[in-house]
């Protein structure tokens, strides 16, 4: 009887330490609204574990040296959510890292830089890897190392979360220590 009642007890104090911890994180659906800052374009962003770097549709890339330095040169043409209107800007980014890309066509080297994204109430720098995605059902992929920053990832839903990042939003910087897994 002792023995039962002891585990009774640790498996309590376990699902309550579990769902305490549950409770401190957001809870992000599969699929989710995002805007990338500074330009607060509101995209349909999918967040998929299986992913470890998260890929942003970007055209016209191109690299160039600035400064000594390796830069990347892209066009975002993104439809806003919120406003239907279609964004269309060249952005030059340093470049953070390459990426090699193995799929079914063969070996793909993809540019990775830095930018912000808004998801829930926070801004997280992260890696964006750049590609054309234009016949890709969302613009913008969050990989795990993104996932990993936001909470909990409920695979059963979508729009759980609403951006909404004003100027007093806080920020979570990128941290390198990220590109070691």
């Amino acid at each position: 009887m002792g023995k039962i009642f002891l585990s009774s007890v640790v498996l309590g104090a376990f699902l309550s330490a579990s769902t305490a911890m549950a409770d401190d994180d957001q809870v992000f659906g599969w699929v989710e609204k995002a805007t990338l800052q500074p330009w607060d374009i509101e995209v349909k962003a999918k967040l998929d574990s299986g992913a470890l770097t998260s890929s942003l549709d970007a055209r016209d890339i191109e690299m160039f040296e600035q400064d000594d330095e390796e830069w990347v040169r892209f066009r975002l043409k993104l439809e806003d959510q919120a406003s239907g209107e279609v964004f269309s800007d060249q952005i030059e980014r340093p470049l953070y890292r390459e990426l090699s890309v193995r799929g079914a066509g063969g070996r793909d080297e993809r540019p990775v830089v830095l930018l912000e994204v808004c998801m829930g109430d926070t801004i997280y720098e992260e890696q964006f890897s750049l590609r054309d995605r234009e016949e890709m059902n969302y613009p913008l992929l969050l990989g795990r190392r993104t996932i990993s920053h936001l909470g909990l990832l409920d695979v059963r839903e979508t729009f759980l979360q609403e951006p909404g990042c004003g100027e007093n939003a806080e920020v979570v910087p990128h941290d390198p220590e990220d590109d070691q897994s």
